[in-house]
Formats: structure tokens, sequence, C-alpha cells
């Protein structure tokens, strides 16, 4: 048996970026992507968002690759909004995604940043935090 622990902090968008992530959809969704990350043993060890983007902290599993998880839980829900008709119009997640991998001493750092999207964003919209990350971490389009 193989002993891993690779976190990775997932960002991902709708897509355009559309507010369409209402509080009460916003619930929902997250209530079903951790309902389905539980069946296809994804551990998601924090989940949140706001109007236009979701935040997780996944461990990954000794199978699991970054492309696939989110793969399997951007795809699922995206058509499982689709089934239940959360949202006017088709709804689709946007096909870029950030994936970070994050060190055990600030896992309460990311758990704390994950938790408080709607405080955050209060202060900060998405496009700054994009423009964050992408500086941060070396990104470019």
């Amino acid at each position: 048996m193989a002993y891993i622990k690779v976190w990775v902090h997932f960002v991902w968008t709708t897509k355009m970026r559309q507010p369409i992530l209402t509080k009460n959809v916003k619930s929902k969704v997250i209530a079903h992507i951790k309902e389905n990350a539980l069946k296809k043993d994804i551990y998601i060890d924090s989940i949140d968002g706001v109007k236009e983007h979701l935040h997780a902290l996944i461990s990954l599993g000794a199978k699991q690759s970054v492309s696939e998880v989110a793969q399997l839980l951007k795809g699922e829900a995206s058509f499982w909004i689709n089934k239940e008709n959360l949202v006017k119009g088709k709804f689709e997640w946007q096909d870029k995604y950030f994936a970070i991998s994050v060190s055990e001493s600030v896992l309460p750092k990311v758990r704390k940043y994950i938790r408080n999207q709607e405080e955050h964003h209060r202060h900060k919209p998405f496009s700054e935090e994009y423009d964050t990350f992408m500086e941060k971490y070396g990104f470019s389009e």
C-alpha cells in the first residue's frame, strides 16, 4: 500500500465568468460536488466560492491525476446542474482552471482562505484574484 499526501488547491470558473452561482445555486452545487466526490473516492477537504467561481482543497489519491479530478468534478457537476435546471440556459464551466500544490504547513491558511470566499470577494473581485494567481505562480496565457 502506498501512503500518499498530495494536496492541491483547485480554482475553476463558470463559462465567461458569468455570475450565476447565487447563494442558493452555489450551496446545491457544492453539496452535489461533495456527494459526487465521495462516490469517486475524491477527498475534498474544503470547498466554497462565490457567484462565478469555486475553490476546492483536495487530497489526491494514489491513482488520481490533477486533470482527472478536475474533469470528474467539473464535468459531472455541469451535467447535473443542467439536468436539474438550476440556472437559465445551458450551464458550463470554463475549460481553464488553476491547480496549485499545497504544502502541509500552509493547509490551515488555505482552508481559511477557501472558507472565507464571500468575505474575501467583498474587497477583491475575481479578476484581481485571477491576476494575482497568474503572477504569483508564474502562469502565462
